[in-house]
């Protein structure tokens, strides 16, 4: 190894015919690694900071065989004529992670094809049958352990690629690449693909447990950012209010009957053009005065706004004369091509300035502090990335970065307004999204339980990727008729899910046979005089809206509960909602739980997710070493009843509650959850 083998203080770089593979330290128990057959490595877009805090001089030991590098409990050895790595954990010596070399008969473990000036990575480690991986983004395939999983990385609506994961062996993997390409998590191997890059980039970082890992993954990518309080409570929304009117009449029917309101949402079309960001002034003739009596009622003004910008709106002709659009390689410079709109380049620094000036003089001048990011991955149709051009490079080798940049324009345009806690709503994010203020909800989804079921799994993980602030449109998106009492009862259960999500946030495009949608208008773009569909808690008859108006007030009850676990984001970069493992780690069993969750240290939480489930089966982990094994652990949120740990129990699920426990060595009052008028102490 001596000959090929140069160090580089920190770290060592190995040379061997074209390849070179550097290695380095990188933040606390973490390594970097890079390899490039080019001729020198480049400064290319990624997830990492550029200098995270790392302890000095870990050691690297050069041997005839081998070059070992240790930083605190990483250890990565680089042996062999081909430059294998190995991954280990230091304390105990466990192989973490191996690369799949075999013989030269074979394939290597990384191979880089020419492609065009870029190069198709891919790069192969062994795999193991006992090993579960988490994390990846936010998924819609419905599961939490994804070991056998093909995910593309690529964004879409409802699917957020964020390519960290989190493996029960104890370490977590960072493929620090922002183009397509893919995540193959086979029995066989587990390999990774960049279908166009120059070098590979990956961080590996090994910790004692996955609160630990998580921690370290936010020094190195960014600790999220502060959670503003007004975020905490209930957020009203539908598609969609058209008119000023129409948003106060709801918000004012929310005061009089005294629940609580914390957000009422604008959603798209209230502008006269895309692009223009600004509200018509036909529908929407005095937003100053909207906000001065919504604020008085306890009740921020969020509105959505799109990076996209049709071809005849005021700002179209500044964009495209700046370069500051995205554009085709080949063809119209169109990226939506039946709506004759294409999209800020928010790549571009310009870029985001111009944006955001537009955004105060549209939006800020009238007191709006609050946006919703829609279409935000970009939603280009047809999907082609490979045919896209971005200020920092082609499609395929940094389209991840594009809601990550845009959460980013919002967040220093705040911050600059005063904001402390800038929070936007979005529908994607990348590695350090988490630091620009960037919430995630999971898009437009069907109504159905089934896919309730899927947001867990996808809300899970998308929290084992570093973005601790994420949500879905309670009910779902599409296809819930307000008068089905299937449908009803569908909202009831994900009403009760939803208090228990970072953000709870009402939303959908609601059915009703009596109601006059034009035809070719299911969403209700044309008539701003006749209102769409109700979504409101009073839209779905008595019974119904006394179980969501419960569930408002209880979320209402628990936020100074979730502004502490924000706060415990803010600084740890533990999410507030995560499995069951992150809390117990040491209980087997807590692993294999993918329908429940806790929500911070105190909560399980177990949705019903089931048609017509009025039961069902509840783990409670097992206490950890602090507890007490002759007392309880875990006491019923509603009725005071306590349980032991460590076992499965039948709990009941009326359509009015979900089981809900709260551990018995926390620090939270059961009081708060159970509230006045509801079932004592048993």
């Amino acid at each position: 190894m001596n000959e090929f083998t140069t160090l580089t203080n920190p770290g060592f770089l190995w040379r061997r015919a074209h390849e070179q593979v550097w290695v380095v330290p990188w933040g606390v128990n973490g390594v970097r690694v890079r390899v490039t057959k080019e001729a020198a490595f480049r400064e290319l877009p990624n997830g990492l900071l550029d200098d995270p805090p790392t302890p000095a001089g870990p050691p690297v030991t050069v041997g005839e065989q081998a070059v070992t590098l240790v930083n605190g409990e990483a250890t990565v050895t680089l042996t062999g004529r081909l430059g294998q790595l190995i991954f280990s954990r230091t304390s105990d010596g466990r192989e973490m992670l191996r690369e799949r070399h075999k013989t030269t008969a074979e394939y290597l473990g990384r191979t880089l094809i020419p492609n065009g000036g870029t190069w198709k990575i891919e790069h192969r480690f062994f795999a193991d049958d006992a090993e579960r991986l988490y994390g990846l983004g936010q998924r819609q395939h419905g599961y939490l352990d994804q070991k056998g999983c093909v995910l593309d990385l690529m964004h879409r609506n409802t699917e957020v690629s964020i390519p960290f994961l989190v493996s029960s062996k104890g370490y977590g993997f960072l493929w620090n690449h922002p183009g397509l390409g893919r995540a193959e998590l086979g029995r066989n191997e587990t390999r990774w693909v960049a279908e166009a890059a120059h070098q590979i980039d990956l961080y590996v970082v090994v910790d004692a447990s996955p609160a630990a890992i998580l921690r370290r993954y936010a020094e190195v990518t960014g600790f999220p950012s502060a959670f503003p309080e007004w975020a905490a409570g209930f957020w009203q929304c539908k598609l969609r209010y058209k008119t000023q009117r129409e948003l106060l009449e709801v918000a004012r029917e929310y005061h009089r009957r005294k629940l609580p309101v914390s957000v009422m949402v604008i959603d798209f079309h209230h502008w006269s053009k895309s692009g223009d960001w600004a509200f018509d002034p036909a529908c929407w003739p005095d937003p100053a005065a909207m906000v001065r009596e919504l604020k008085s009622m306890g009740m921020e003004c969020m509105v959505s706004v799109w990076p996209t910008v049709d071809w005849s709106c005021a700002n179209f002709a500044h964009l495209r004369d700046h370069g500051l659009l995205l554009r085709n390689e080949r063809g119209m410079p169109l990226q939506n091509g039946a709506n004759v709109e294409s999209f800020v380049d928010a790549t571009h620094p310009d870029a985001r300035a111009y944006l955001w000036e537009q955004i105060r003089k549209g939006y800020v001048a009238h007191g709006i502090r609050c946006f919703w990011l829609d279409t935000m991955e970009p939603e280009i149709i047809p999907l082609e990335l490979d045919n896209t051009r971005f200020y920092l490079g082609h499609g395929s080798e940094v389209a991840g970065l594009y809601p990550r940049d845009h959460q980013q324009a919002f967040y220093e345009g705040l911050r600059s307004e005063g904001e402390a806690a800038p929070l936007t709503l979005g529908r994607s994010a990348w590695v350090g999204s988490q630091r620009f203020g960037g919430a995630v909800w999971s898009a437009d989804i069907p109504s159905t339980f089934d896919s309730l079921r899927r947001q867990v799994t996808g809300g899970l993980n998308i929290a084992l990727s570093g973005i601790p602030y994420w949500t879905t449109d309670i009910g779902g998106f599409h296809g819930g008729d307000i008068d089905d009492p299937a449908f009803r009862e569908l909202l009831a259960r994900w009403f009760q899910y939803g208090v228990f999500c970072p953000i709870m946030r009402l939303h959908g495009v609601r059915r009703q046979a009596a109601a006059r949608v034009k035809p070719g208008d299911p969403i209700g773009k044309a008539d701003p005089n006749h209102p769409n569909v109700a979504n409101e808690v009073w839209s779905y008859g008595e019974e119904t809206c006394a179980i969501l108006s419960e569930q408002i007030r209880l979320r209402d009850r628990l936020k100074p509960y979730i502004m502490a676990q924000m706060k415990a984001a803010e600084t740890t970069g533990l999410p507030p909602m995560r499995p069951l493992f992150v809390d117990f780690p040491d209980d087997p069993r807590a692993w294999a739980i993918e329908d429940q969750f806790m929500f911070g240290p105190d909560i399980l939480v177990a949705p019903v997710l089931e048609a017509g489930a009025r039961a069902r089966p509840v783990y409670l982990p097992a206490p950890g070493e602090a507890d007490d094994p002759e007392r309880a652990s875990w006491r019923h949120a509603w009725t005071g009843a306590r349980s032991r740990g460590g076992r499965t129990i039948e709990a009941e699920a009326p359509l009015t509650e979900i089981p809900v426990y709260v551990r018995e060595a926390g620090t939270l009052d059961i009081a708060v959850l159970k509230g006045d008028g509801l079932k004592s102490d048993g």
